[in-house]
């Protein structure tokens, strides 16, 4: 996402004195209007700069990256220059034996300064190890490179989810509170009742023990929505009020293709555990290469240049020499460790191919799952959708038996519960059927932002936010009717 660019000043504000007369209007029309939602898009785009663990991942690959350099940086010329500069200071006393008493003793002090330069070059010209590990370099890029992808992905994944957690958590708050408020008003009327004795006592505790229920499930319908909001802005480092909502003609489709092996084959050519896990047998591969190298000769170019002076007494002018060759490395025994390297990188090898065989079967395992769940959910929504209209006949039934003395208010509240729950399931299966949409696509590699687009499109504009109103659109149809009368 780009960064915005500043406003630019209008006519009218170029000049200073109309500016000051604007600005108190400017600021309180800034803070009268109220902030857009944003939608999943948006903060998809948000989390895929913000990500602390994608910004993570994508250093690691640049890291991944420069390693590939370092090892390249070997089979290039190597240049080196060395020097000294030296003071020397030689003190010499003798003195005669006692036989030679009267002798003169003698003494020497002699300070010498000394230069030296050195200059030496190399250049491989055959090195089986170094080569290889260049190779292997490679094959650690690619492998971090898919790993960085399936990051991208799960970031992805986990922000629709949290977007889609928050939604869920409103349409359920939405019902919890439109039902505290039903059983609110049934709770008053019973009391009412009661005082003119219409109704025995038991019936009015029975309504406050099911508002007192209602009551804690709202409470922590309303936790669950906060802690939602919350779970988004830690993988986005951004704090939204208000986030747009789910249309309700969300088009209830199974997967397309219908088919679950195609998705099964999308996963095997594009999921990018898989291919990182492949790719991870070639790094291991290299490594038995490289051990298997150890046993190859090197051969080396080299060059180099020594020059020296000092100021000696009695010696005047410089040594220099030069020279130029080639240098061969064959490594004859060591002590049994070449052998060791090799056994060691070939169990590392197998061990990484049965890494890609589980990662490939956790894989198909994981499409499939969200294939079958996905096609159920489409069975589901429906199954949820007639469940409120069955719940509400069952609702209407008992509330016409309540009024004319055949129920009572016990059927009625437990009535009302199952019509709730059946809204709240109905939401939830709205939510499960998105969810395991954009995962089946992040399981067979395809998740990206044009998938993303494609799911914020069934936003409708609609916003949620932390201050929800006190009114439902669930009141009018989840009202309690009218009370039941004594018989004359």
């Amino acid at each position: 996402m780009m960064p915005p660019r500043p406003l630019r000043p209008t006519r009218l504000a170029q000049g200073s004195g109309l500016r000051r007369a604007l600005l108190p209007l400017l600021v309180a029309s800034a803070l009268a209007a109220p902030a857009q939602a944003a939608d999943l898009l948006t903060i998809a785009n948000d989390a895929l700069q913000n990500n602390a663990e994608l910004a993570s991942e994508r250093s690691r690959t640049g890291s991944v990256e420069a390693g590939r350099d370092v090892q390249r940086g070997d089979l290039l010329p190597q240049v080196s220059a060395s020097g000294e500069l030296a003071h020397a200071r030689t003190y010499e006393r003798q003195e005669s034996d006692q036989q030679f008493a009267g002798a003169d003793a003698s003494a020497s002090d002699d300070s010498v300064n000394s230069v030296g330069l050195s200059l030496e070059a190399t250049q491989a010209l055959y090195d089986a190890i170094d080569s290889r590990e260049v190779e292997q370099a490679e094959r650690e890029i690619d492998q971090q490179l898919y790993q960085l992808a399936a990051t991208e992905q799960q970031v992805l994944i986990d922000v629709a989810t949290a977007y889609f957690e928050i939604l869920r958590a409103h349409e359920v708050l939405e019902a919890r509170r439109a039902q505290e408020r039903a059983i609110g008003r049934q709770l008053e009327q019973a009391r009412e009742q009661f005082e003119v004795g219409l109704i025995a006592i038991t019936e009015v505790e029975e309504a406050q023990a099911s508002f007192d229920q209602s009551r804690a499930v709202r409470i922590a319908a309303e936790s669950d929505l906060q802690v939602s909001f919350e779970a988004l802005e830690r993988l986005t480092g951004q704090r939204y009020d208000s986030i747009d909502a789910l249309g309700d003609e969300l088009p209830i489709q199974p997967p397309s293709p219908a088919d679950r092996d195609h998705w099964v084959e999308l996963a095997m050519e594009n999921n990018p555990l898989v291919l990182a896990s492949q790719a991870g047998v070639e790094v291991a591969r290299s490594s038995v290469d490289i051990a298997r190298a150890q046993r190859l000769p090197t051969v080396n170019a080299f060059a180099n240049y020594q020059f020296g002076d000092n100021d000696a007494d009695e010696v005047s002018g410089h040594d220099s020499s030069s020279q130029v060759g080639v240098g061969v490395n064959l490594p004859l025994y060591t002590g049994g460790r070449t052998s060791a390297s090799i056994r060691q990188n070939t169990y590392l090898l197998e061990s990484s191919q049965y890494d890609f065989e589980a990662q490939r079967r956790d894989t198909i395992q994981q499409v499939r799952s969200r294939y079958t769940q996905v096609s159920n959910d489409v069975s589901t929504v429906e199954a949820r959708a007639q469940a409120i209209v069955s719940n509400q006949s069952a609702l209407d039934a008992t509330r016409a038996g309540y009024e004319v003395g055949t129920r009572n208010i016990v059927d009625v509240l437990n009535a009302e519960q199952n019509l709730y729950d059946a809204v709240a399931d109905h939401a939830s299966a709205r939510y499960d059927y998105v969810i395991n949409l954009l995962t089946l696509r992040q399981q067979a590699g395809t998740l990206d932002e044009e998938a993303v687009a494609e799911v914020n499109a069934w936003l409708d504009g609609g916003s949620v936010g932390f201050s929800l109103p006190e009114e439902s659109r669930y009141d009018g149809a989840l009202d309690i009717g009218e009370r039941p009368t004594p018989e004359g």
